[in-house]
């Protein structure tokens, strides 16, 4: 995601969307005229998209590749959560993936004992995990009446959401629906932009100075409706009744991921939370 800043205006006449506040400054815009506005709540940190502007979920749709195959990038990076998970959660158990693409994790999770599925809104890519590794996926929106029911309520033991937290414009439902969905002491281990990474802070001082500005498409629309940091997200966890239990953030390099998995400054972020 490139950024530029723009200067300040007034506060919107919505609340945040995480914490209610009314505290609202403009942080940064996208766009060729500053016309996708991001606004940060001063109470939570949470830094909020004005839907008024548009969403583009559908550029996140394309291929996947083999699941079984370890060596394509997307596969790698589902790796490294399973890795993560691996790190911190060890009895096997009932594992619930809420976009699984091609279900590279649940493939790796199953193999180490763990009973799996997943959830994925675009059928063609559910039906791919259900005919290539024989796993049961639900084609559903995340907050689809009666899917708690039907995908079996206080049954999950682990949730994992990758980078899909950004493109729900509710968190305090996202939060809900994990609750409804797992075990007693459950966790959810998540995955989403860290946008006070360091590679996101050097862009909006560069944005400020002007020295840098990015062409965008005639047809753009962001694809994220909120962005977290370490602190938004930790109010999220614990006004959910969660608590956080990991934080690290990464970024696909493994060079880079040495440094940013020490100290936090990747722009890339992965938590694991427990329901308390």
């Amino acid at each position: 995601m490139k950024i530029q800043r723009a200067p300040e205006t007034a506060a919107p006449d919505w609340p945040c969307r995480l914490c209610g506040s009314r505290n609202l400054r403009l942080y940064y815009t996208q766009g060729n005229h500053g016309e996708f506005r991001y606004y940060r709540c001063a109470d939570c940190e949470l830094v909020n998209y004005d839907l008024a502007g548009g969403l583009d979920q559908g550029k996140y749709e394309d291929d996947m590749p083999d699941p079984r195959a370890p060596a394509p990038r997307k596969n790698r990076a589902q790796t490294e959560t399973w890795r993560f998970l691996s790190r911190h959660l060890s009895p096997p158990g009932r594992l619930l993936e809420i976009g699984c693409g091609n279900g590279r994790l649940l493939h790796l999770a199953r193999e180490a004992g763990w009973t799996v599925s997943g959830l994925e809104l675009s059928r063609p890519l559910a039906e791919s995990v259900v005919r290539n590794l024989d796993i049961p996926v639900t084609v559903a929106n995340i907050f689809e009446p009666g899917l708690v029911e039907r995908l079996g309520a206080g049954q999950a033991n682990v949730i994992v959401l990758r980078h899909v937290l950004e493109h729900l414009p509710d968190p305090n439902a996202v939060m809900a629906v994990f609750r409804a969905l797992l075990t007693e002491h459950g966790h959810v281990a998540l995955e989403f932009p860290n946008i006070e990474g360091f590679g996101f802070k050097l862009r909006r001082a560069l944005d400020r100075i002007g020295f840098r500005r990015k062409a965008y498409r005639a047809d753009y629309r962001p694809g994220h409706c909120n962005e977290y940091c370490r602190a938004s997200f930790g109010h999220l966890a614990e006004r959910a009744g969660f608590e956080v239990l990991a934080w690290e953030t990464y970024s696909h390099h493994p060079v880079w991921d040495r440094v940013v998995n020490r100290w936090p400054v990747g722009i890339k972020a992965r938590t694991l939370i427990r329901k308390r």
